[in-house]
């Protein structure tokens, strides 16, 4: 039996058995696509992010290695799948058609693809997007012509994307519950002595346990001077007495994840370590002020650097105060939609939600982070997450 056989077999039995949402959530959204494709002009989308093609079909998989396109016109999607991901396009996606090619074939992908956006003039793109093959683009701008594809077919679904839908919100929620678990899993489990290994171990078990699934990024646990080094993650190294533990977790539940980062001590916390703690909370509390309709992203970021700037000459901050989160695959949780940072001009909108990353870092000695999760609001920022913004203490 090959690949096409086997889809038809399979959609027999299990066509849509797996999709992550009704079908009228999933409607919504194309329409709300399809309307701004219109109003800008575009016949055609050609999305190849994992997570662009999740949120308009439910299609998703653990394989966001190989090439896979998405094809949005006003009348149909067309969804075009190695042959190995013929089963998960089946079950997990509401599309028009599925396309298939040998997954050791990648220049298969041309001609039905050629095929498929033949009709259109006007066909966007998205230029930054993961999954877009320069091979593949060039070869359908030769057959096509260059002159019908735009590069701004991103960011047409990223401004979409970014406010959140009451589905998408209850995803959120459920993820903040599984996170929180894993995060009070790995704390209990804090001593001198214990690896950053075991904690990170044992708070992957608690998210899977708690209904889990794959995530998008693995847990991330550092110690004593190695959190003032920006993104490294556990290493075999035994935690010493009195160091602090960086926390970031973010389970994923149908693909949405609201991250959460918790700093504990084994031992306990220094006066330098609460103080660094009390400004993390700052920065906290002048941005959720200013999340809220009408106010950009420039202003709660330039809130924040004014909490910060007193001590912005010792302590490192990578400089993006929030960033927008929801559906994602791995390597990252971040969604890409949308950054609260200086020099940002788009403006806040109800429901748009963002992980607030403060992790304020000592270069050489160590650092502190903390953070939730946050929906927007026209009161301002509203956690998703329950960070209770403590050290917690673990003496051992």
């Amino acid at each position: 039996m090959d690949f096409h056989a086997y889809r038809h077999a399979l959609a027999g039995q299990l066509a849509e058995s797996e999709l992550p949402f009704p079908p009228a959530e999933l409607e919504a959204r194309r329409d709300r696509v399809r309307r701004a494709m219109r109003t800008a002009g575009i016949e055609a989308l050609l999305l190849t992010d994992p997570a662009d093609i999740f949120y308009l079909t439910g299609y998703h998989t653990f394989e966001v290695s190989v090439y896979t396109a998405l094809v949005v016109s006003a009348q149909r999607l067309v969804l075009q799948v190695p042959s190995i991901e013929t089963g998960p396009a089946v079950v997990t996606a509401r599309v028009d058609e599925i396309l298939g090619y040998r997954w050791e074939g990648v220049e298969e992908v041309i001609e039905p693809l050629a095929e498929t956006l033949a009709p259109y003039r006007a066909i966007g793109l998205d230029a930054f997007g993961a999954g877009l093959r320069f091979a593949i683009i060039r070869e359908l701008q030769a057959r096509l012509g260059a002159g019908r594809f735009r590069d701004d077919g991103g960011t047409l679904v990223d401004a979409i994307r970014l406010v959140k839908t009451p589905a998408e919100l209850d995803c959120l929620r459920e993820s903040a519950r599984i996170t929180s678990a894993g995060l009070a899993a790995a704390e209990a489990v804090i001593a001198p002595g214990v690896t950053d290994n075991e904690v990170a171990a044992e708070g992957a078990r608690a998210m899977l346990a708690a209904g889990g699934e794959f995530m998008s990024l693995q847990p991330i646990v550092t110690s004593g001077r190695r959190i003032s080094i920006i993104h490294v993650n556990h290493k075999r190294r035994a935690i010493g007495r009195d160091e602090p533990v960086f926390l970031e977790f973010g389970s994923a539940f149908q693909r949405y994840t609201a991250p959460m980062m918790r700093t504990a001590v084994a031992g306990r916390a220094s006066r330098q370590m609460q103080e660094v703690r009390d400004l993390c909370r700052g920065l906290f509390e002048a941005l959720l002020a200013e999340m809220r309709p009408g106010n950009t992203f420039d202003d709660a970021a330039r809130a924040a650097e004014a909490v910060l700037a007193p001590h912005a000459d010792r302590l490192f901050f990578s400089g993006v105060f929030g960033y927008a989160v929801g559906a994602q695959f791995p390597p990252s949780w971040v969604e890409g939609t949308g950054y609260i940072a200086r020099g940002q001009p788009r403006e806040f909108a109800a429901d748009m939600v963002f992980h607030l990353p403060l992790c304020l870092r000592l270069p050489g000695q160590w650092g502190i982070g903390l953070s939730d999760t946050v929906r927007v609001t026209p009161g301002g920022g509203e956690p998703l997450t329950d960070n209770d913004w403590q050290l917690a203490e673990r003496p051992g």
